[in-house]
């Protein structure tokens, strides 16, 4: 490739002379190449697409809608692999990136669950812009593209899913938040960030679509499931997260999955791909498929009677890019065969290119482009390596004190650090992580604050598979004034292609930590360090642990936030992204039940705080703090007036007659006025404690009853604020509500409705004292067109 010999040049010279190390098509320097009008700025994208694909043969066309796409080199066009990652943290897992003496890492933020339990959006979009800088700066040193295939906006269906560390938890609007922000973050050109701007920083991919969320469970594979999904649940819970990623974070790209839904691949069903993603939300970008997900539904589900079918069934439903050499071996023999027509493939091609072209790929040399001064110096800052660490911090959940948190430096002379995962480095980095800029320990960081550490493994890993490493921590922790212990799961137990079987902690972690707790003489601090939740009820029973936290894969930074956490230099405010579930659920609960409501005939409790009936270890939204927190509400509507949209047939025939509507009727969406049926919520934050810290505001809706939507959720999130509060200090925070986005049901055909009476609103967690506010929703009973809101 061009990028690989010039770079070595480059080495080579030591840099002695210039030299253009990126991949671009449209070099200046070749007379023949920019004449052509793919290559004239001043014409719009899809003129210059259409161009450039108009001049292609079959052949040449077919090899590049795969992910290493060979390029037209006639055409001054080089090869482009679009395959890169960027999950939270350039990757190398990608064919796309690499790192080398050049750069020899980037920043690794934490594990995406971790940073979604910081609840904090602003966060998200930082991180994703330091993402697509370091993206770009590796780009124009040749190691790395513009494509990255991230982030993973699945919702945490089920506790046991080994992918569920990729995800920002089990809400559906905290995964959409986490999405549109980091995809924001990513795509956006210039510090203003400009959502309207059809320039691309980087072209970032939400995935994967759609109801994807089992990887290997008793023997059932992602490559065979098929996901038996209804259509309440497809639209209040499996859709939200992507709908919000293409109309809300105007996302580039969305990937296919590989299970069926309902029977039918993803990645060959027309209704979600050309119906929905690009139809119904306006998709402005490519679709592509998992790795090869064409070819499994031919050999693994054989789906198709050939790979001919199989191309041309993923072309016609809408896929553009095939992540593998499928579409690339199989489509021009499906085109010769009649199977699918070459407009097909040329439109593939066009959205394709559409993407490369906003990100300057046929602009000519990057270096005279919009972020072409970035190199090796903007990566791994340490601005960056900051926010990395903050966001660790900010993500750390404090889920049991009996006051024992944070320790004292001044009183702590002798500790104890034990466990498998006390000195972990690469368990912190999770998985889709590429070579951080370095690694600080949860040993590391607590040996900053204590002279005297002694540490002891405990297990050999985190399956500890015997207890012979048990004693000498026993004995270690009989002579320390405090304990940390540091237990939980890794890649060998939850991981891509891996989903757990049940909740405890794996072998002997919990013999080792109920052994240590009892021959310790000082306070024990037990550290859960693993993406899905664990049936630690043992733990909560053992008099000697004084606190728990729960710090998920914690990133590059992890042992350094670990300890400010620890020792109180940082006050937690993290909140759980998902529900601790007991055992029991594990026992009870099929992972391929892909139902969310409650069925009490089948003996099924449900899934996710929304519906779950069963009890928890921690609920969605706990998080304690080394300060106290009070909330009021300062000002709300009373009332919200609806009304009809004006010469509709379907409002008028359904919103009969002034005032017609009694208690708990559900009226469809579609018919109602939503202009203006907006309102502001504003609430007050003191903090009454005796230190400064911040506080997440988590704000859940519940809907009066009605017969005309069944199984509704026992309460939904509807709005989250994360601010921070002095000692003795009160804040407000403004919470914008859109009643017809977020204060609707779903019904059984999947359509949304809004539910006639008293609704109300439940300021705070279950764990902590909620503020209730309570408001009517009614018809209005003039003829006014717009939504109206009464305080």
């Amino acid at each position: 490739m061009k990028t690989q010999v010039s770079f070595a040049l480059c080495l080579s010279l030591f840099l002695l002379v210039p030299c253009n190390t990126q991949q671009f098509a449209c070099d200046k320097n070749d007379p023949n190449a920019s004449q052509f009008p793919f290559c004239d700025t001043s014409l719009s994208y899809e003129v210059r697409a259409k161009d450039l694909v108009s001049r292609l043969t079959l052949q040449e066309k077919v090899q590049q809608l795969v992910n290493k796409a060979s390029g037209i080199s006639r055409l001054g066009v080089p090869a482009y692999e679009w395959w890169s990652e960027a999950l939270h943290g350039v990757s190398n897992v990608g064919p796309g990136t690499r790192f080398n003496a050049t750069v020899p890492g980037a920043t690794s933020f934490p594990a995406v669950i971790l940073s979604a339990a910081s609840f904090n959006a602003t966060l998200w979009f930082k991180m994703g812009q330091v993402v697509s800088t370091e993206a770009r700066a590796m780009y124009n040193v040749g190691l790395a593209g513009l494509t990255y295939w991230s982030p993973n906006v699945n919702v945490f269906r089920d506790p046991r899913w080994g992918r569920g560390q990729e995800t920002p938890g089990e809400d559906p609007l905290v995964v959409s938040r986490y999405a549109v922000n980091y995809v924001r973050g990513l795509q956006e050109v210039g510090e203003e960030a400009n959502s309207t701007n059809d320039k691309l920083k980087v072209s970032s991919c939400c995935k994967h679509y759609t109801a994807y969320d089992m990887d290997n469970w008793k023997g059932v594979d992602r490559f065979h499931f098929d996901a038996k999904v209804t259509k309440q649940d497809l639209e209040d819970t499996y859709q939200p997260p992507f709908k919000s990623c293409v109309e809300e974070g105007h996302v580039s790209s969305v990937m296919c999955s590989y299970n069926r839904v309902n029977g039918i691949p993803t990645c060959a069903d027309p209704d979600l791909l050309k119906g929905i993603v690009r139809g119904q939300w306006g998709l402005d970008g490519y679709i592509v498929s998992d790795c090869d997900s064409v070819e499994v539904y031919y050999n693994a589900i054989h789906y198709t009677a050939t790979p001919e079918d199989a191309v041309a069934l993923a072309l016609k439903a809408g896929l553009n890019m095939n992540c593998g050499d499928y579409l690339g071996k199989y489509t021009a023999n499906a085109v010769n065969l009649k199977k699918v027509e070459e407009a097909i493939v040329d439109q593939a091609l066009i959205y394709n290119y559409i993407v490369l072209m906003r990100l300057g790929f046929f602009d000519g040399n990057p270096k005279l482009l919009p972020f072409g001064n970035l190199g090796p110096s903007d990566v791994c800052t340490d601005d960056h390596q900051l926010l990395a660490l903050d966001a660790a911090k900010q993500g750390v959940v404090l889920l049991d004190n009996n006051g024992a948190l944070p320790l004292s430096q001044t009183i702590t002379k002798n500790l104890a650090i034990i466990g498998p995962n006390a000195n972990a480095t690469t368990v912190m980095i999770s998985n889709y992580a590429g070579l951080p800029c370095r690694y600080t320990s949860p040993l590391q960081g607590l040996q900053k604050y204590v002279s005297m550490v002694t540490y002891e493994a405990g297990c050999n890993d985190v399956k500890c598979s015997n207890q012979t490493l048990i004693e000498p921590a026993v004995q270690a922790a009989a002579k320390a004034d405090a304990v940390v212990v540091v237990v939980g799961l890794d890649q060998s137990i939850e991981a891509e292609g891996l989903d757990r079987v049940n909740l405890t902690l794996p072998g002997y972690q919990e013999k080792l930590v109920t052994d240590v707790a009892n021959a310790a003489n000082g306070t024990v601090i037990l550290v859960v360090m693993a993406a899905g939740p664990i049936d630690i009820s043992f733990a909560k029973n053992v008099r000697k642990i004084g606190g728990i936290l729960w710090v998920g894969y914690p990133g590059q930074a992890g042992g350094e936030a670990i300890a400010q956490v620890i020792f109180g230099d940082y006050n937690p405010a993290g909140r759980s992204p998902f529900t601790w579930y007991p055992q029991e659920y594990a026992d009870q609960v099929p992972m391929t039940d892909m139902n969310m409501r409650a069925n009490t005939t089948a003996n099924f409790p449900g899934r996710t705080y929304r519906f779950y009936t069963g009890k928890s270890i921690y609920e969605f939204g706990h998080g304690l703090s080394y300060t106290s927190f009070s909330k009021f509400i300062i000002s709300a509507p009373s009332t919200l007036l609806i009304h009809p949209i004006p010469n509709n047939i379907l409002s008028s025939q359904s919103i009969r007659k002034p005032y017609a509507y009694s208690n708990g009727e559900a009226i469809d969406v579609s018919s109602i006025n939503c202009n203006n049926l907006q309102f502001n919520l504003v609430i007050g934050v003191k903090n009454n404690g005796p230190i400064n810290g911040s506080h997440v505001v988590l704000l859940f809706w519940k809907p009066p009853s009605s017969g005309g939507v069944t199984d509704a959720p026992n309460v939904q999130l509807v709005g989250f604020e994360r601010l921070e509060v002095k000692r003795g200090k009160t804040q407000n925070v403004t919470m914008s509500l859109d009643v017809c986005k977020e204060l609707t049901l779903v019904d059984a055909e999947g359509k949304r409705k809004l539910v006639i009476g008293q609704h109300t609103l439940f300021a705070g967690s279950t764990s902590e004292h909620q503020v209730r506010h309570h408001f009517v929703v009614r018809q209005a009973g003039n003829a006014s067109v717009e939504g109206f809101v009464s305080m």
